[in-house]
């Protein structure tokens, strides 16, 4: 069945180009990710399919009663409202069917006749086709999942990671058929990632997402159109098998190309003896001449992301912590946190929101001062410090030029050359067209790649980088990447990317909460296999560190004889409640006009739905133990 076709489109941003001629396509079953580098449009796109923005050329088409659901890159809300308010006037589908019921319902306990009777069945009938019965239920379920108990909190007091969990839970129980999502990791830590990915892919909604994680997109999408020069190209697979596919089509092109280069030298002989007798043959060759000519040329000349700049030199002492103490009134953010840096260490930074991980980049960076203890910082070392939002503060009135010259009008290189702005702009990938561009009209994506640069073009031996893959398109993670794995200084940085992660660290500080800091030797994919076996606690004295050791036993990987029992009976009593749930739906369908019936009974329905659920949760738990 097919969701939406697009034909034609196309759009502008001033008098920029974002995309011309698309077509595209998804279908029930398909799990998209739409692959681009920044600045191409991605999110313009999405808002386009989403209905929120119209093409300037070209026609979108959707199926009939297909529901469409959109997650923007930032979540915006009513800040005067309640979470309970935005819950209770959502315009989201379900919301609106449930409120349309509850007025039904009233109409016909005021005023029972053929005309109510008749809207409250008809309000009944889509309460049963959007399973809305006990839609609220299972939205507070959600938001407790992400860790959102308190409705009566303001949104304007809410962080930007919780204003995303809620964004997402009213969009994934919205009852789609179809889900739009943009960058749906940002501002999500690790564990929120990793449940929402098991939620994704073992759902039935159809999706087409646009994500730079892309452990994200390689477990979840079994299609990538990448959108490249204007064109949309389609893989039928995850991440894994575009990127081979890809290169693979690049290595054919390749060949193509000096085939035709090597005819071509041969040709252009010919051709400049300019043949007389314009034959029949003689006009094929020359039209013949031509094409190969085209082929020959058609190379890509990509904008490689050079970012090999000069490293300062390290000295003796690098960055020592002692004893720090960090807490918000009652709220404990770090308790006696102890390390020493060492030269050439790669730390890896990660652990729930609010547990204080940036609150721990910025009192080394000296932006907050810890309430106890010592850091002290070696004399040669040079601090490129790239935070959240720091892209913010570049100056929107300013020129992209401008932005680097105040900085310095030449950089030195790694290999000793100097290289001025414009060209050091050039190898980031802003050409001489863009670099007297105004910074508001870049995306958010190229104001951070600008953003990087500046913290990267001051020579810095000691990188302290929160969130750095925000935003950023694949090419430039890609380059980031293998500068980090050739920088020869220390890196501390926070990231909720387990592929950027697994890449670059090799030891990571786990932030557990209550200013618990655990130590773990090696990568990310790591340490979620050896979630379970104990840490060193960094805040616990080296005595208390063996005796962890020594209690520690392998994870309990079987059942107890009453375990085994409840497992076996809860299959059965889960089978004995959904049986009485159909029944009871389908006389509540059938009697759907006798107000008493449905009102003494569809409680009982969502006590039943509720045990189902309990008791599928708790078989799940024990399943896995098998």
């Amino acid at each position: 069945m097919n969701y939406l076709s697009g034909e034609s489109i196309a759009k502008n941003l001033g008098e920029r180009i974002l995309f011309e001629g698309l077509d595209i396509s998804i279908n029930q079953g398909d799990k998209m990710a739409l692959v681009a580098n920044n600045g191409t449009g991605k999110s313009s796109l999405l808002k386009i399919l989403a209905k929120i923005d119209e093409p300037d050329t070209g026609t979108v088409r959707w199926g009939k009663n297909i529901r469409i659901a959109y997650l923007s890159q930032e979540s915006t809300f009513d800040e005067n409202q309640t979470i309970q308010e935005l819950i209770d006037h959502s315009s989201t589908d379900v919301i609106s069917i449930i409120r349309s019921y509850e007025d039904a319902l009233e109409a016909q306990t005021n005023d029972f006749n053929e005309e109510t009777q008749r809207a409250f069945e008809y309000a009944t009938t889509m309460m049963d086709q959007y399973n809305a019965w006990d839609f609220e239920r299972k939205l507070k379920e959600l938001l407790h999942k992400f860790n959102v108990f308190q409705y009566d909190q303001p949104i304007s007091v809410l962080s930007g990671g919780q204003k995303k969990r809620l964004a997402i839970s009213l969009t994934l129980l919205s009852n789609p058929d179809l889900i739009l999502l943009d960058e749906p990791t940002n501002h999500l830590d690790l564990e929120m990632i990793e449940w929402l990915e098991k939620y994704l892919t073992r759902s039935t909604i159809s999706i087409l997402m646009v994500s730079h994680d892309r452990y994200f997109i390689d477990a979840i999408c079994n299609q990538i159109i990448e959108l490249e020069s204007g064109i949309l190209s389609s893989y039928k697979g995850n991440y894994a098998y575009y990127l081979e596919k890809k290169a693979l089509q690049e290595m054919t092109e390749l060949s193509e190309i000096n085939k035709a280069q090597q005819l071509l030298k041969k040709e252009l002989e010919w051709m400049r003896r300019s043949p007389k007798a314009r034959t029949t043959k003689s006009k094929s060759r020359i039209s013949s001449f031509y094409h190969t000519e085209a082929k020959a040329k058609s190379g890509k000349h990509e904008k490689e992301l050079d970012l090999s700049v000069k490293m300062s030199r390290i000295g003796g002492k690098v960055l020592e912590l002692k004893k720090v103490y960090k807490s918000y009134d009652q709220l404990k953010i770090i308790q006696g946190f102890d390390y020493t840096f060492k030269k050439g260490e790669r730390i890896g930074i990660v652990g729930k929101n609010g547990t204080g991980k940036s609150t721990l980049l910025n009192m080394i960076m000296g932006l907050e001062l810890p309430d106890s203890g010592k850091i002290n910082r070696g004399e040669t070392i040079v601090f490129g410090y790239y935070s959240q939002d720091g892209a913010n503060s570049l100056k929107n009135n300013k020129r992209v030029i401008e932005i680097l010259k105040d900085i310095a009008d030449v950089i030195t290189i790694a290999n000793g050359s100097v290289v001025s702005a414009s060209q050091l702009l050039n190898l980031f990938l802003f050409p001489q067209s863009m670099q007297n561009q105004f910074v508001e009209k870049l995306s958010g994506g190229e104001k951070r790649r600008l953003y990087l640069l500046t913290v990267l073009m001051k020579n810095p031996n000691f990188l302290i980088l929160d969130e750095p893959t925000n935003d950023l398109d694949i090419l430039t993670l890609n380059k980031l990447e293998s500068f980090l794995e050739d920088f020869g200084g220390c890196i501390l940085m926070v990231s909720h990317d387990r592929y950027f992660l697994d890449k670059i660290v090799d030891h990571l500080f786990i932030f557990e909460g209550e200013g618990v800091i655990n130590n773990f030797n090696g990568s990310y994919t790591e340490y979620r296999q050896k979630k379970d076996e104990p840490f060193i606690n960094l805040n616990q004295k080296p005595t208390e560190i063996s005796s962890i050791k020594e209690k520690k036993k392998d994870p309990r990987t079987t059942l107890s004889f009453k375990e085994k029992y409840e497992y076996e009976s809860l299959e059965k009593e889960i089978a004995h409640l959904e049986k009485e749930k159909d029944t009871l739906e389908k006389l509540l369908a059938k009697k759907s006009s006798d107000y008493t019936f449905v009102s003494e009974n569809a409680s009982i329905l969502n006590e039943i739905i509720g045990a189902i659920n309990q008791k599928t949760d708790r078989w799940i738990t024990l399943s896995e133990r098998i």
